[in-house]
């Protein structure tokens, strides 16, 4: 049970003080026993609000950290909905002749799942200091970006044009005064949504498919490479 301390809340030592009138005004005991009772509630109260106040990062920035816990319980989302296709696949892709599919399906989904870790890996890099990025950093992501988006092609090509223009967005955010943290985590948020629609589309597409039309069943390929891209892209977000 976390300690808490009922002058931290006030709702707590409310309850305890109308509890104190209730027993010694109302219910006519001693203020000697209501006291203990009084100061029972307050200090229970305060242990149940303690509780239910989300854990700190140790960031030492309440703000991010409110950013960060967001990001995280939207990453936590997309696992729950990546498990449940996973889930679904292996019911609706079940002969052996889908199983090279039925492994690009899987395979994008656990790459879907590992967004939380990547959350834990920059709290763990700012509670470190080591993800205190400067303008610096972030061009020099940038030009790593757009270093392997010559080499890419297709899907891969989109989603790096598109994490390059996030990171130019950021640099300008960050000479306009903005925290470079919050910058890399609000592009950490934007990768979370569009992975989020991505595993959507596949799950619907998934559900219809005609699977002996090979043009379907590419686009359904298609849509598992772009969402395993994501996962490619938030390392590259993470690699400092």
């Amino acid at each position: 049970m976390k300690l808490a301390n009922p002058l931290y809340y006030p709702l707590a030592v409310a309850a305890g003080g109308v509890v104190l009138v209730l027993t010694v005004r109302f219910a006519n005991l001693p203020i000697a026993l209501g006291l203990p009772i009084s100061a029972a509630i307050a200090t229970g109260g305060a242990v149940f609000l303690k509780r239910n106040e989300p854990e700190s990062l140790g960031i030492g920035d309440p703000e991010l950290e409110l950013e960060i816990i967001a990001v995280k319980q939207q990453a936590i989302a997309l696992t729950q909905q990546a498990q449940i296709l996973r889930a679904e696949s292996g019911k609706l892709l079940a002969e052996a002749d889908q199983m090279d599919l039925l492994v690009a399906v899987q395979y994008a989904c656990d790459r879907a799942s590992e967004f939380p870790s990547k959350i834990d890996l920059l709290v763990r890099k700012l509670k470190g200091g080591n993800a205190l990025l400067s303008i610096q950093d972030l061009e020099q992501q940038l030009i790593q970006v757009k270093q392997k988006l010559r080499n890419s092609t297709g899907i891969a090509s989109t989603q790096l044009q598109a994490l390059a223009a996030g990171l130019q967005r950021n640099i300008d955010l960050v000479r306009g005064g903005e925290s470079a943290r919050q910058a890399q985590v609000a592009s950490l948020a934007t990768l979370i949504v569009d992975a989020s629609g991505v595993l959507q589309a596949l799950q619907n597409k998934l559900r219809v498919v005609n699977l002996m039309d090979l043009q379907q069943t590419a686009e359904l390929r298609s849509l598992t490479d772009e969402l395993s891209c994501f996962q490619e892209n938030a390392e590259l977000l993470l690699a400092k």
